[in-house]
């Protein structure tokens, strides 16, 4: 019986200095420079010097407490028993009360994934009341029967503390022994506790390795991560061409994250032949997707037609609205300042009705 991916519990406070962020921005100002030779160039895409979010994670969407029966029902995975197609393909059209009796019965009947469905139903309010304890004894007695998701999600509940009290030891165990049946999710949080150093000892090259694991098995977040291990040699040897290849399938995964780089890595042919037009078409995606970040990069593109026809309105409405997720820019306001008050009230109105339609 396939599973959902099990939904990650527990909020890692991760510091990750090889994460950096790459902006499309002016180039720094030269100290010595005088100012009227400081215009930026929006061709030129380096890094902002500014403190980068750590990697993310693994986590599913959390699913509606009440979701709708999906408009497409992908079918569970052949097997010789009828019964555990019922228990997948009830919790696939959102009927969880009859996912969580079927699923008992096979779970009492000794099935190892009917356990792990009723830890996912109660860690998650599917059907039944949340109760993470009922959860963490289903999951475990899943992992005991050696079931990888399972393992990975008893994982987060111990490093959480949910279910039971906090227990960081055991949680490492479980998701070593998850990573080495194949669970790209706790191959992945491992790397992130192995790149931190307070859980375990900082270990680059045991993270690397392990989102290197992860990212063959596609789970986007890892792709990510483990290009800015090769896009910095974090770890690894810098290699710009294969940080681009990971960038590029984690963004046809839909990582926003992913999206911004890998349209900066074309925009300037960093790693892979320069694009700008299919770069801004990734970076108007992204914007769409809520990316501050890309909101601010396509700002610099459409204002001064650069890979794109100039559109300054266009442009100036999204720097409006990246400003308002704190990725604000000085030299941008400045130039809003002395746009014409029509064009100026049509950016404003135009950044307005996006922020009100989200």
């Amino acid at each position: 019986m396939k599973l959902p991916c099990i939904t990650m519990l527990a909020t890692l406070l991760l510091t990750a200095p090889a994460a950096a962020q790459l902006q499309i921005t002016p180039p720094a100002a030269t100290p010595s420079a005088p100012a009227e030779k400081q215009k930026p160039k929006p061709h030129t895409i380096t890094k902002k010097k500014e403190a980068a979010p750590a990697p993310k994670p693994s986590a599913s969407p959390k699913p509606s407490p009440s979701p709708k029966p999906a408009a497409t029902v992908i079918p569970a995975p052949p097997t010789d028993d009828p019964k555990v197609d019922l228990v997948y393909g009830a919790y696939q059209r959102g009927q969880y009360k009859t996912a969580f009796e079927l699923a008992t019965a096979r779970a009492q009947a000794g099935d190892p994934k009917a356990m792990t469905m009723l830890g996912e139903l109660y860690s998650n309010a599917m059907g039944i009341r949340r109760d993470y304890a009922k959860a963490a004894e289903w999951y475990k007695r899943a992992a005991d029967s050696g079931d990888r998701e399972a393992m990975f999600a008893l994982a987060m509940l111990r490093i959480s503390g949910r279910g039971g009290p906090v227990d960081k030891g055991e949680a490492v165990k479980l998701m070593a022994s998850a990573a080495k049946l194949g669970e790209p999710k706790a191959a992945y949080n491992l790397a992130l506790l192995y790149l931190d150093g307070q859980t375990l000892p900082q270990d680059v090259r045991r993270s690397a390795e392990l989102l290197r694991q992860a990212a063959d098995a596609g789970l986007p977040e890892a792709q990510y991560a483990l290009a800015t291990f090769y896009k910095e040699g974090t770890g690894v040897p810098k290699d710009p061409e294969r940080a681009v290849r990971l960038l590029q399938a984690a963004s046809l995964a839909d990582n926003v994250d992913a999206e911004v780089e890998y349209a900066i890595a074309m925009f300037n042919g960093t790693g892979t032949p320069k694009n700008q037009p299919a770069a801004v078409a990734l970076l108007r995606k992204a914007s769409r997707q809520g990316s501050a970040i890309a909101q601010n990069r396509l700002a610099w593109v459409l204002i001064n037609g650069v890979g794109t026809p100039m559109d300054k309105v266009e442009g100036f409405k999204w720097h409006l609205v990246a400003k308002t997720a704190g990725k604000g820019d000085p030299e941008l306001d400045k130039e809003l300042s002395d746009l014409p008050a029509e064009e100026r009230a049509k950016a404003e109105a135009a950044a307005k009705k996006w922020l009100g339609s989200k």
